[in-house]
């Protein structure tokens, strides 16, 4: 069967356009994750004594008394405060931002990896065992491993979950010879022992 030039031309524009996604115009990357925790005192310790992070910047109180900007501005409800804001940065990535709210709706998530909406914080380190010795000295409640990963794309990371003591979660994961999937990727994970490519 023969196609026309139209028809190829046709074809090769809705082949072009399915393959290219869309995207918000300008987008360069992960700034930061912003994380709302109960003592802002407390989480900076942690995130500076025991994960090594250093602070940036302190900012707040954020708030509208009088009207709905905190609820217009941020989904909260407009009583809303920010007590205060601080801005981490860890090592060579991207910055986790420290929040501590007052609000009069305000909800404690003890949240599990498995629930919708869970998330951690994964943190690059050289040697998954030397972390956990370390976590393990600091009293930090860390679980099962290291985990070696040795089949399917994922293989050749060692990982291990930890918890900050108000329950935030997170996990060391290393990869020093890079992962299986790399081998066929036309797209490869940031990998935050490269520079920036």
């Amino acid at each position: 069967m023969k196609i026309s030039i139209f028809s190829a031309a046709i074809l090769s524009l809705l082949g072009a356009t399915a393959a290219k996604a869309d995207m918000i115009p300008g987008v360069r990357g992960h700034d930061h994750t912003g994380v709302t925790v109960p003592n802002l005192e407390q989480a900076v310790d942690f995130f500076s004594n025991v994960i090594g992070c250093k602070k940036a910047m302190s900012f707040g109180p954020i708030g509208d008394d009088k009207g709905k900007f905190m609820e217009d501005a941020l989904g909260v409800d407009p009583k809303t405060v920010i007590k205060q804001i601080t801005l981490m940065r860890c090592g060579f990535g991207s910055n986790i931002e420290l929040f501590e709210y007052a609000a009069p709706d305000q909800k404690e998530i003890k949240q599990k990896n498995s629930d919708i909406g869970a998330f951690h914080i994964a943190f690059y380190v050289d040697d998954v065992a030397a972390a956990k010795a370390y976590l393990d000295s600091k009293g930090v409640a860390t679980r099962l491993g290291p985990i070696p990963i040795s089949e399917g794309p994922a293989a050749g990371q060692t990982i291990l979950y930890f918890q900050a003591p108000w329950g935030l979660q997170f996990e060391a994961i290393s990869y020093p010879n890079g992962m299986a999937y790399e081998k066929t990727a036309e797209t490869k994970l940031w990998d935050p022992k490269k520079p920036a490519e």
